[in-house]
């Protein structure tokens, strides 16, 4: 007995000691060697009185390595975060939740795509992608609290496979792949990508179209509040040339979008037919091989390793089949098996064309990184130029296919002459430049209405997929910008923060059938349809009836959902549905607030830490807030965040404005500037941009090198 107990007590001790190693923090391990000699970069940060960050750097590879230590400082989870899942190590981060994303990291070979690219790129990219990964590591040996184990060094590679891995991901490849692994087989159509719940805008004027001969650009592309694809501002200067103010993503060593002192551009998403389904025809014999022009063809089997983990530091290693074919990436189901190819499959340059396009310095140069179409995948692109250039330029890397076939559906993964490797050039896309109404607009809208004098869908193929819907946005842009011949600063900033709902647009929709077909019967029903009957178009703070419309459009489409017009063709919901949703809305109004038309600004909510404030603003509106409805009101999580206006003027001066929906701190709760930009935002207001030094030293908040 005595011996049992003895055994007993050991295994308790076991038990014990196993569980307090488990539930202790892993420690990242000794990171000092990552810290960089005295004097290896030569680079100071400047912080405005709004904690933007302005690097300077003496040669362009320090101005990287500063951008990585100045976003860290503000947001290194984020950052190390979109590494890990660069490296397909999510799940050894965050658990089990994340290990599916692992998964599609291994079955689209993001890290061998990198490392069979990395040499493709310039010696002079691979150098700043370098040093911006140094700049990560030696905040991480500074910092080591807050450091993820088992991540560092960082190097270029993993900088590079953070582009790889998110562009597909703009197009809906996740979205198809999920689709795959369902039950059933899916409906492909049904798959296709929204067109775009999450908008962007896209505006410029040129000379021809402003009152003091001015050129206007408003950068404008609209995102998440928080997370990795969150916009954070800085301004990047090095005595090599690169010299530009924009946005940018956790983890990105270049500008996203934004301007230097010659040009500028912004991205709005677009939705051509990037991705194709094929279904392959396997052997009755050996499933691990497909039919191809007739010869029975091998896939390539590999096996996934994810590690995953459990609790604590208790890690669990998942096996998982990978697949690949001629095609490229392979899905197999009880209900087939399927290959995929999409659009910049085995590209690594995007990060390339992006750092170009920073130091372009007119649209010939800006316009030959795109050229290079290796990498960026999409996107609509608003350009706009100290010569009064002004263009939008409808890209993306746009298969070369055959006709005769439904490209948006399923394709015969038995015929090689369907495996595409080429795309269609650049000057093959709908394009406006230059054009004589002097505007462009869009807003994940057709590039068909960008201008006046806009391309033609009679000159491009159905198997492009090029759009021909319009959102509410599009249509606000267009008749506001080609209504006024004579647009002036004030009033190009007035549009962009417009908040008016077209007579074509969802709402307005919803709202006449509110009128016209909703049966009310109890005194707060009528009421509703009269403040229905009555209300003005925009989603203004103090407007009474934008909190009834919109919230009936919510529970008819869903939360989130894309209201473009597009989506009322047919009809979206049937009287009875909008019955429904209306008692309900009522009844909720009622009970949230008392009435049936509080205003918008006391729903419509910013909340940030103990901030909670009124804004204007609302889905697929120019001024762009999505959110949740949570307890009777309406929280922003996305929409206009950082936005950024500029103008040339005819002597080639430059001012510009910008703001950002929190502030520069983007998650440190303790520092000042972790909101107090929101209260600007909210009044739609906007903070000037300096951009010579003379101006940000009178401006400064402090100064500072990496690692002081």
């Amino acid at each position: 007995m005595k011996k049992a107990r003895t055994v007993f007590t050991a295994v308790g001790v076991a038990a014990v000691a196993f569980l307090a190693w488990a539930l202790f923090p892993e420690s990242p391990g000794d990171l000092s060697n990552l810290i960089p000699e005295p004097g290896a970069y030569e680079v100071t940060i400047l912080r405005d009185t709004w904690g933007v960050p302005h690097i300077r750097g003496l040669t362009d590879v320090d101005a990287a390595y500063g951008l990585a230590w100045a976003h860290a400082e503000d947001d290194f989870e984020t950052i190390q975060t979109t590494i890990a899942a660069a490296r397909g190590k999510l799940g050894r981060v965050f658990g089990t939740d994340s290990a599916p994303i692992d998964y599609i990291h291994a079955l689209l070979r993001i890290g061998r795509t990198v490392d069979t690219g990395w040499d493709s790129l310039a010696p002079e990219t691979r150098e700043l992608l370098e040093a911006y990964a140094a700049g990560i590591n030696h905040y991480a040996a500074t910092h080591r609290a807050e450091a993820f184990p088992g991540l560092y060094p960082v190097d270029g590679h993993d900088v590079v496979a953070g582009f790889v891995q998110k562009a597909p991901l703009f197009f809906g490849i996740d979205g198809v792949l999920s689709g795959l692994f369902s039950d059933e087989r899916p409906d492909l159509t049904a798959l296709a990508m929204p067109t775009a719940a999450y908008g962007s805008n896209a505006l410029a004027v040129s000379p021809a179209r402003t009152d003091d001969g001015s050129t206007m650009l408003a950068v404008n592309s609209h995102q998440p509040w928080t997370g990795p694809v969150a916009w954070y501002e800085a301004q990047v200067t090095s005595e090599e040339g690169w010299d530009m103010t924009g946005g940018l993503f956790p983890g990105m060593p270049v500008l996203a979008h934004g301007h230097n002192r010659d040009l500028g551009w912004t991205f709005t998403v677009n939705r051509p037919d990037l991705i194709d389904v094929y279904v392959l025809e396997t052997n009755p014999d050996n499933p691990n091989q497909y039919l191809l022009d007739g010869v029975w063809t091998d896939l390539e089997v590999e096996t996934a390793e994810l590690e995953v983990r459990i609790f604590g530091r208790l890690r669990w290693t998942v096996k998982r089949e990978v697949l690949w074919s001629d095609f490229g990436p392979v899905v197999r189901q009880d209900h087939g098996t399927y290959a995929i190819r999409y659009a910049g499959m085995g590209e690594v340059g995007m990060v390339e064309q992006l750092y170009r396009m920073n130091k372009a310095s007119s649209f010939d140069e800006w316009k030959e990184a795109l050229a290079t179409q290796s990498g960026l995948p999409s996107f609509n692109i608003g350009y706009a130029d100290r010569t009064g250039l002004i263009a939008l330029l409808y890209h993306g890397l746009i298969p070369e296919r055959s006709g005769g076939l439904d490209w948006r559906g399923y394709l015969p993964g038995t015929d090689s002459s369907l495996i595409w490797d080429g795309y269609v050039p650049l000057d093959g896309l709908p394009w406006v430049v230059g054009p004589e109404a002097g505007f462009i607009q869009n807003a994940n809208s057709t590039p068909y209405t960008a201008s006046l004098d806009g391309p033609s869908p009679d000159d491009f193929p159905s198997w492009m997929g090029v759009e021909t819907h319009e959102s509410n946005r599009s249509l606000r842009a267009f008749s506001l910008l080609s209504s006024d011949d004579s647009v002036s600063f004030d009033e190009f900033i007035e549009y962009k923060y417009d908040t008016g709902y077209s007579p074509e647009s969802v709402p307005a929709e919803v709202q006449r059938r509110i009128v016209e077909a909703v049966e009310a019967v109890t005194p707060e029903q009528q009421g509703a349809v009269e403040v229905a009957r009555n209300w003005r178009p925009d989603a203004l703070p103090d407007n009474r009836g934008t909190a009834l419309i919109i919230r009936t459009v919510a529970e008819l489409l869903g939360d989130g959902a894309d209201i473009s017009p597009s989506n009322l063709v047919g009809g979206a919901f049937t009287d009875q549905q909008l019955q429904e949703a209306f008692e309900r809305v009522v009844d909720d109004l009622m009970e949230r607030h008392s009435r049936v038309d509080p205003q918008w600004g006391e729903v419509n909510r910013l909340v940030r830490g103990d901030l909670d404030i009124p804004i204007g603003g609302g889905p697929d509106t120019l001024h762009a807030v999505y959110g949740d409805w949570e307890r009777g009101r309406f929280r922003g999580t996305a929409g206009d965040a950082y936005v950024l206006v500029v103008r040339w003027m005819p002597d080639g001066s430059f001012d510009s404005y910008s703001i950002h929906q929190f502030g520069s701190a983007t998650q440190d709760a303790a520092s000042i500037h972790y909101a107090d930009q929101a209260p600007l935002f909210a009044r739609r207001d906007m903070k000037p941009v300096w951009f010579d030094e003379p101006d940000i030293r009178a401006h400064l908040e402090r100064e500072y090198r990496p690692g002081d």
